[in-house]
């Protein structure tokens, strides 16, 4: 790197640099981990996000353009936190890039400034030695170096060296790093992520396109075999651009395409974003649908999910109407005929969780969409939108149920235009399902329903039982790996060589008895037999207190113990 001024296509070899930097580290990061659980996912976050920023660069060689998509990419996939703030970081970078086809020194710095405010805007309560002081640090260093002899290979030089200064200096800052004996973990994806931009930009790497790979979980089609009747449908979405060889753009009437796919399904978002039309319905004759649809344009996406594996499986659920199979149509329907359109609802409800027996609850609570996510798989910004626009209604409230995702939320929510969409900062399941089950509907005010829930949700507990991944000593706990911990948020309660052993100790150390309510929810790993012996111990101990269980399937955490 040798070069005074950047352009477009050096910008998109260093983005491409530091995605393939990221992904060979990426389990390295994830290590850094200051909880002995395995949910560290710090770098599968930080990597997704960046792909995201990667996938969509273009082919040119104006700077401020590939900076603009790469940071769209970005806020649009971004997941967990640190996703979060990286995103963030590149947006801040491509607002510093605005008007600018080439870029020199001063420019880029101030760039890199730019992208310091825009991360700390995002975080309600900074805290430092994170990756928000690493990449501070590191700017403001470089900058403070730079002479009138300065070159852009000197400046990433000071940059790097500071990246891995701060984060040496992480564990002083904060205690919780200290006592783990790790670094920041986010920090630590800043150093690999700046070494491969560098290593980009070098030719070290081969400057290909990045394609986004996100994980998806394969559908189960044995739900779907031979001998199946159709009964949900199929979610059928697609973009759609007006053309003027097949419509007059100007005289467009969406209302039409309105009343027509409301004869063919229900569930319907359509919207219009200038020559671009955006479709969601669930219709049981997809193909009639963009026959029609066609003959005002070309289709930019389509995509056609058959709703029983939906339903039965993965990704975002949707809460089908019990009288569903009539409603479409019933079996030989070639399409929807509604006797009555549906008022469109005062309050959606989104919800994230893990786990088919969680997910199931939240849906019977009264959710409308669960988004598939929690620990070691947080849902990205589009994610979210994706299930916004799934939901017909004036406003929506959303119960994130990780700390790790409320920020995600969040920036979706800031993106979002369509109705207003408030949050319920939930951190935890325990939290969310007491939230949903007390939510009160009936409230004209948004606002009173949020603070209503969040003043529902301070006295409930949430405890979790999982097992360790390493050895370490923790809030005087001496912790062993492939042992069971008992903790509540980051306090660690217990650890002992059995799940039942650490759920039913850890419930005396929170003083079950005191709560009215004692839900347990059973991970995939614990089998009926163990968790009726949890559920009878726990109902023997506390005969004050209502025991009720549910097979939640989730993963990561063998019980999930919640008191209200």
């Amino acid at each position: 790197m040798d070069e005074n001024t950047i352009n477009g296509v050096m910008f998109a070899r260093m983005i491409r640099g530091s995605v393939e930097n990221l992904r060979a580290n990426r389990n390295v990061v994830n290590s850094l981990n200051v909880f002995p659980v395995p949910d560290g996912d710090t770098g599968d976050n930080m990597c997704m996000t960046l792909e995201a920023g990667a996938s969509r660069i273009p082919s040119t060689e104006d700077l401020e353009g590939v900076a603009f998509e790469a940071a769209k990419g970005m806020m649009l996939g971004a997941r967990g936190n640190s996703g979060v703030i990286l995103s963030r970081i590149f947006a801040g970078i491509s607002k510093g890039l605005h008007g600018h086809e080439t870029a020199g020194l001063h420019v880029v710095a101030d760039a890199l400034a730019q992208g310091v405010s825009e991360a700390y805007s995002a975080v309600n309560n900074p805290v430092e030695g994170t990756m928000l002081t690493v990449y501070r640090d590191a700017v403001e260093f470089a900058k403070s170096r730079i002479t009138d002899s300065s070159t852009l290979e000197g400046f990433a030089a000071d940059l790097i060296g500071e990246l891995k200064n701060s984060l040496e200096r992480t564990p002083s800052l904060l205690e919780v790093l200290r006592e783990a004996g790790v670094v920041d973990s986010g920090g630590a994806g800043l150093v690999y992520i700046a070494e491969g931009a560098i290593a980009g930009i070098n030719g070290e790497f081969k400057d290909e396109p990045v394609p986004f790979t996100e994980s998806v979980k394969t559908p189960d089609f044995s739900l779907f075999t031979e001998d199946s009747v159709l009964t949900y449908g199929y979610c059928t979405e697609f973009l759609l651009r007006l053309t003027r060889a097949k419509t007059d753009i100007e005289a467009f009437d969406l209302e039409e395409v309105r009343r027509y796919l409301e004869s063919m399904g229900d569930s319907i978002v359509l919207f219009r974003d200038g020559t671009i039309v955006k479709a969601h319905i669930h219709t049981k004759n997809p193909g009639a649908v963009l026959e029609h649809c066609q003959q005002y344009g070309e289709f930019l996406t389509t995509k056609i999910e058959n709703m029983t594996l939906q339903h039965s499986g993965n990704g975002v659920r949707n809460n089908a109407p019990e009288d569903e199979t009539k409603a479409l149509g019933g079996e030989g329907s070639t399409g929807y005929m509604p006797k009555s359109v549906k008022p469109r609802k005062k309050y959606g409800i989104v919800t994230v969780s893990s786990g088919e027996g969680i997910n199931k609850t939240f849906l019977d609570l009264g959710a409308d969409v669960c988004i598939e996510g929690g620990q070691c798989m947080n849902p990205s910004v589009e994610d979210f939108i994706k299930a916004f626009d799934s939901i017909d209604s004036e406003n929506i409230i959303v119960f994130p149920n990780n700390n790790n995702i409320i920020l995600t939320a969040r920036q979706a929510c800031d993106m979002y235009d369509r109705v207003a969409v408030r949050i319920v900062p939930t951190k935890t399941i325990g939290e969310g399902y007491s939230a949903i089950s007390m939510l009160d509907t009936s409230l004209d005010d948004p606002e009173e329903l949020v603070r209503a829930s969040i003043a529902d949700i301070e006295s409930v507990v949430t405890g979790l039982v999982s097992k360790a991944s390493r050895d370490t000593l923790m809030d005087g706990v001496r912790v062993v790996e492939g042992s069971y911990i008992g903790f509540v948020d980051d306090v660690i309660y217990n650890c002992v060589r059995d799940p039942v052993e650490c759920l039913c100790g850890l419930a005396e150390k929170l003083s079950a008895g005191d709560y009215g309510v004692i839900l347990v929810i059973g991970g995939c790993d614990v089998n009926a037999a163990r968790s009726e012996e949890a559920c009878a111990r726990l109902t023997a101990s506390y005969p004050g207190s209502e025991v009720i269980f549910i097979d939640g399937g989730q993963a990561v955490y063998d019980f999930i113990m919640v008191l209200e």
